[in-house]
């Protein structure tokens, strides 16, 4: 819906000229009452519901015609809270702002047409308008597959990460109460398995929110990157306790190997570095 709209705010000037050049081809609207507008139906794809309202007392006094259905029951309702949000084109047309529709459930803008005594609402659904547009990319089979294969990508690595969180704490009690072993690696193995639950978690709560939840029509880099470094420093994290650990242990044990110690740190060191440089430039990218 967010992305939807954005979009939309973006190339709304666009948009509203690609509608109001294409209603004026086709003449009176008024006359195509008579088949339903089914004429209209089949210029724009995005149109979704057409009805008129009397332009004095901004009662409906037609049914409500969808692309396959007609339906009365909303005849004799007022629709003046619409006609307060529209903003005027030119004298006989208007657009709304963006609104979910009671009518259809979707995310609609309203155009509406005097024509003689009457209004006519036309009601056009944002993401088929968008994508006829070639605003954004929608394949609906394909991405119906993509969402399934992300969904269980991602439930499964949630999975993962509650079973390396539960298996680390097992591991710790079992350590501590059982075995009454206090030693660095009982205590540091845990912390380091609970990191890497938690950046595998991460990164399956960031693909199941921009890839199934929210699913992103658009390539967005910024995005992609925000994924990119959150993931990095949750693995630089993991790693530096990793590097603590392994200088603690060292140390206590035998110091003609601080060396591997020092390669570790050193490494760790040189991703810092690096994901500091790609912020950086990153940053002045989106400036």
């Amino acid at each position: 819906m967010e992305e939807f709209l954005s979009i939309y705010e973006l190339n709304k000037e666009k948009i509203e000229d690609f509608i109001i050049n294409s209603i004026h081809n086709l003449g009176k609207l008024k006359d195509s009452e008579a088949n339903k507008y089914s004429n209209l139906f089949s210029v724009f794809p995005s149109l979704e519901l057409v009805y008129t309202v009397d332009k004095d007392t901004k009662i409906q006094n037609s049914a409500n015609y969808y692309r396959n259905k007609t339906d009365e029951t909303a005849m004799g309702e007022s629709r003046s809270y619409i006609l307060e949000k529209l903003h005027f084109k030119d004298k006989s047309i208007a657009f709304s702002s963006p609104y979910i529709s009671s009518a259809t459930r979707s995310n609609c803008i309203t155009l509406t047409i005097k024509e003689e005594d009457f209004i006519i609402f036309l009601d056009f659904k944002i993401e088929t308008l968008l994508e006829r547009l070639e605003l954004i990319e929608l394949n609906k089979p394909f991405h119906t597959l993509t969402k399934i294969f992300y969904g269980l990508a991602g439930f499964s690595m949630v999975l993962l990460s509650v079973f390396i969180i539960i298996y680390s704490l097992g591991g710790f009690f079992t350590s501590i109460i059982v075995h009454n072993d206090f030693t660095l690696d009982a205590i540091f193995k845990p912390i380091i398995a609970l990191t890497l639950g938690i950046a595998i978690f991460d990164l399956a709560k960031t693909i199941l929110e921009q890839e199934v939840f929210f699913k992103s029509y658009s390539r967005n880099s910024k995005v992609d990157t925000r994924m990119v470094i959150k993931f990095l420093i949750t693995i630089i994290i993991a790693l530096s306790i990793e590097g603590l650990m392994v200088v603690f242990k060292i140390a206590i044990e035998n110091y003609t190997e601080m060396i591997n110690a020092l390669y570790l740190i050193s490494g760790i060191s040189f991703i810092i570095v690096a994901l500091s440089i790609f912020i950086y430039l990153t940053s002045k990218k989106y400036k």
